[in-house]
């Protein structure tokens, strides 16, 4: 069977045209986001004097640190976030829990302690795990 070259150019045009888009495409999807994070929960701040991170730990959870210290972030029924330090307010981001955290901290420095939620400090602190 002989393919008139109409169809054969028709047929190599549609052939070009997908290889390039699939090839844009796939750029697009592989170039990396400002700050050159692809992770969800990454955050690198100074607020309020506190240096914040923010990473997606074992598991894909957020993970946050407060000065290099671990604050234990905890999910909402509501799609939110919640910390041992401001248990009574739902933040929409683990960004927006950590700065209220900071927030509701002041001057305190956080307790190495309070990412065990929980665990009781063997020094003697709050057997509930709220360490400011």
């Amino acid at each position: 069977m002989i393919v008139p070259r109409r169809v054969a150019l028709r047929s190599l045009f549609a052939l070009a045209v997908t290889a390039f888009t699939g090839g844009a495409l796939g750029r697009i999807a592989i170039r990396p986001e400002p700050g050159g994070s692809r992770d969800p929960h990454a955050f690198d701040e100074m607020y309020r004097g506190r240096r914040l991170l923010g990473f997606s730990g074992p598991g894909g959870e957020p993970t946050a640190l407060v000065d290099g210290r671990p604050l234990h972030l905890m999910r909402c029924a509501d799609g939110g976030y919640v910390t041992p330090i401001d248990h009574y307010e739902s933040c929409p981001t683990p960004l927006a829990a950590t700065r209220a955290a900071v927030d509701e901290l002041g001057t305190a420095r956080l307790s190495p302690l309070a990412a065990a939620h929980g665990v009781t400090d063997p020094t003697g602190g709050s057997p509930r795990g709220v360490h400011a």
